[in-house]
């Protein structure tokens, strides 16, 4: 994973929100705060999923991170978005983004 500074727009990413109408869609989504975007991290049995403020994708370091996923999963994820790199490191990123941003 890269932590350097990253672009500030993610022109050809698409975001598919999950069609919330669905009752097994109702259940998860009651666990997400208003604001907040539910994401999948890491590959195979390492995947766990995070609740993250929707500000993070203004964020140098998760636009960085999206564009890693990008990479890995193409253009047009459907569904949650899945960030493909180890929980540990995306812990360490949300880590430095939630103290430069002093929740």
């Amino acid at each position: 994973m890269i932590m350097g500074g990253g672009e500030k727009s993610l022109k050809n990413f698409h975001l598919h929100l999950p069609n919330l109408h669905h009752h097994h869609h109702k259940k998860q989504a009651r666990d997400v705060p208003k604001g907040c975007l539910a994401i999948k991290v890491g590959q195979g049995e390492e995947q766990q999923r995070f609740v993250v403020p929707v500000i993070y994708f203004n964020h140098p370091l998760f636009i960085q991170l999206l564009k890693e996923a990008e990479e890995e999963y193409g253009f047009d994820q459907k569904g949650t978005i899945t960030i493909p790199c180890h929980v540990e490191e995306f812990s360490t990123g949300k880590e430095r983004i939630d103290r430069a941003n002093q929740w």
